[in-house]
């Protein structure tokens, strides 16, 4: 693979992972090998049951344990959430030094810097040390001007009209 880039994709929009998660499909189709480590999600998710199937190819993590929506949780259960997102955090960084993976994508890591569970410049050590090769893809809804200032594609998924917004619950096989 030529020299690897820094993709984002954020915004309020239904999208970013699939993004992610197409690119990797794409990637793995011309024999790259991905990894994907998945924060404030469970692995209950129709797409985590089909990319097990692409295994070892494509390889998808979880840290932590499931527990609801951040907001909803008391500071002990922010505490050992912040644990397992360090867990994450060291296991990623084992993956850059390693160079275990042509594209790693970290889904969701920006909503857990935007919930101050890690700060970006841990973020912007694992940019700063990934290696040339390396595509490392980032999503979640809020990107820090830092994180952007440094990505070689932003692309941003705005939800227009949504159903949420009517008070529709998400659909398995859709949404999840």
């Amino acid at each position: 693979m030529k020299q690897g880039l820094v993709e984002v994709y954020c915004g309020t929009g239904k999208g970013k992972s699939t993004a992610a998660i197409g690119l990797g499909i794409r990637a793995i189709g011309h024999g790259f090998k991905v990894i994907m480590i998945q924060f404030l999600k469970n692995d209950a998710t129709g797409e985590v049951k089909l990319l097990k199937s692409l295994e070892p190819q494509f390889k998808v993590f979880h840290f932590e344990k499931e527990r609801g929506f951040v907001w909803t949780l008391n500071d002990d259960e922010i505490e050992d959430l912040r644990n397992e997102i360090n867990m994450a955090i060291k296991f990623a960084r084992k993956v850059v030094d390693t160079g275990e993976c042509d594209i790693l994508i970290l889904d969701e890591i920006l909503g857990v810097i935007e919930n101050d569970l890690i700060k970006d410049t841990d973020i912007l050590e694992l940019i700063q040390n990934k290696p040339e090769q390396m595509e490392l893809v980032l999503t979640g809804r809020k990107v820090p001007e830092t994180i952007k200032n440094v990505a070689d594609y932003v692309s941003e998924i705005v939800d227009i009209k949504h159903p949420m917004h009517t008070g529709a619950e998400a659909r398995k096989g859709i949404e999840f």
